[in-house]
């Protein structure tokens, strides 16, 4: 049927366009294994430090499971009416703009896309160093420098090391073959994806199954529920008030039940973010307006249905809570579960000291897929980006064998080692959490004003509980955000100056894209 959503492309001369070659399966193993990385292995410790509360720590998944499938269920809507490459930022242009849909480009190649993959390529090597000792974050080979720290009101900025450990190393060589190999062809990068996407979900499927069958120890399941659930419900009442600290080293304050599901977001909803990835390679997705919507159903839903039942198991076989000086992983419970590997305790619980390396190689299977579908996805945002005008103009350029944004591909190599080496990646991506959610706000609101921008646009699937349930993500994504720049500014403004500077960047090539029109 003929597209009649209206787009306009600066075409630049020899440029060819993105090969459909993804199947229902390999895009529904970019959404699961993009969302899969090391958070859900590691999160739980800190959403425990912060809820107190069983309950609670369930909630804040519940509360992500509900954000993330309406806004599966939104993105569906438009990734079936403009199923083309770029995904978010087409949505963003079409219904916003240019200059919206590029700030979230410019924010994803800065920070977002490329932050991400330095984090999860350094966390491969740092557990690879459980296999390996000598590989370490402690074990530089060019230590360039130390950044001090520079204290900006309740934002703490620097206070990082600049160079090359055996830890990182391991990230830039990681970071170098998926690039090669995504160079190679999609459907190589996609075989890949849909090899340790399969392993990585069996992998945390066989975690809920062992958990469940052998994983409940006695002195958890009397912690965490007692008799008819009493400890299970304990802290999580609508009057229980929680401590928080304010800022990086500020005041300790007092804050209801919402508020503290609000902050703990920060854990669990970036945990089970970069679903969205898939979007971007709608360009080359087969029948994208079935598939699109298929694999961000499917996808999402399989993983956050794990994710909650990882947490039970979490539970099952430590208390919530325990003490940092504790003896053993039961007294240290969740809450202080060492280095915050509460999926390493929970199996040390089951297997003794071999959990410590089976679940090691289940979160390297883990990250190794994460990082290979987040390479795989991002440059195809900036292939449309170049296509605008708005970004360097080789990254429209195809390979003109395998036809892949080879240009693209090579850049956010470069970044994101450069992020790894200057250590700046795990601040940059706390910086931008507020961002990130901005963005969801605007693009899911993208649907109310292409309803009413292009009423007769063809639309193969609307989205279910419109308009009452992306109102109501809207509504929760904005609750986030105030609740966080009250009380947890650095996760807010900093982030907010990122996407400002973005402002001269579009400015200067717009003006550019201009004259070449006009010429």
């Amino acid at each position: 049927m003929k597209e009649t959503v209206e787009k306009t492309e600066v075409v630049r001369p020899g440029s060819t366009h993105l090969v459909p070659t993804l199947g229902w399966f390999s895009a529904t193993a970019i959404v699961m294994g993009s969302m899969i990385g090391s958070g859900i292995f590691l999160v739980p410790a800190e959403i425990s430090r912060n809820v107190g509360s069983p309950a609670l720590l369930i909630a804040a998944w519940l509360v992500t499971a509900v954000m993330t499938t309406i806004g599966a269920l939104s993105y569906g809507e438009l990734a079936a009416m403009m199923p083309d490459a770029g995904g978010q930022y087409v949505y963003l242009r079409e219904a916003l703009g240019p200059l919206p849909g590029f700030l979230f480009g410019w924010t994803l190649f800065l920070v977002i896309q490329t932050g991400t993959i330095a984090a999860v390529a350094v966390a491969f090597g740092k557990f690879l160093g459980v296999f390996f000792p000598a590989i370490s974050s402690t074990h530089w080979l060019w230590h360039i420098g130390h950044v001090s720290a520079i204290h900006l009101g309740p934002v703490v900025l620097g206070n990082m090391d600049i160079g090359v450990n055996t830890a990182n190393l391991v990230g830039l060589v990681m970071i170098a073959v998926l690039t090669v190999v995504n160079v190679f062809g999609l459907k190589l990068g996609a075989i890949i994806q849909n090899i340790f996407t399969t392993a990585k979900t069996a992998a945390l499927l066989g975690l809920v199954v062992l958990g469940v069958l052998f994983g409940r120890k006695a002195v958890a399941m009397a912690a965490n529920f007692g008799h008819n659930f009493h400890n299970f419900w304990a802290g999580a009442g609508w009057h229980t008030l929680h401590p928080l600290q304010v800022g990086v080293g500020g005041s300790v304050t007092m804050v209801g039940v919402l508020t503290i599901l609000a902050v703990v977001q920060t854990g669990s909803l970036f945990s089970a973010d970069a679903w969205n990835n898939v979007t971007f390679t709608a360009g080359e997705v087969k029948n994208p307006k079935r598939n699109l919507l298929l694999s961000l159903i499917l996808g999402t839903g399989l993983v956050l249905l794990l994710y909650i039942l990882a947490n039970f198991v979490y539970l099952f076989a430590l208390p919530l809570h325990g003490s940092p000086h504790g003896a053993t992983l039961a007294a240290r419970g969740i809450q202080f579960a060492p280095d915050d590997r509460v999926a390493t305790a929970a199996l040390q619980q089951i297997f003794s000291s071999t959990g410590a390396y089976l679940m090691a190689g289940g979160i390297l299977i883990s990250v190794f897929g994460c990082a290979n579908g987040l390479t795989l996805a991002g440059p195809r945002v900036y292939y449309a980006m170049s296509r605008d005008g708005l970004f360097f103009k080789a990254a429209s350029k195809l390979h003109p064998r395998y036809k892949t944004p080879v240009a693209a591909l090579v850049l956010q190599g470069i970044w994101t080692c450069l992020l790894c080496i200057s250590g700046s990646y795990s601040q940059l991506l706390d910086y931008i959490i507020c961002t990130e959610l901005i963005f969801y706000i605007m693009t899911i609101g993208s649907l109310f004003v292409l309803r009413r921008k292009k009423p007769d646009a063809h639309r193969p699937y609307k989205a279910l509980g419109y308009p009452v349930l992306p109102a109501l993500y809207i509504v929760m994504a904005a609750w986030i955000c105030i609740v966080l720049l009250r009380y947890k500014p650095q996760y807010t403004w900093p982030g907010i100056v990122i996407v400002l500077l973005g402002l001269p960047v579009y400015a200067i090539w717009s003006r550019k894209t201009s004259r070449e029109s006009a010429t």
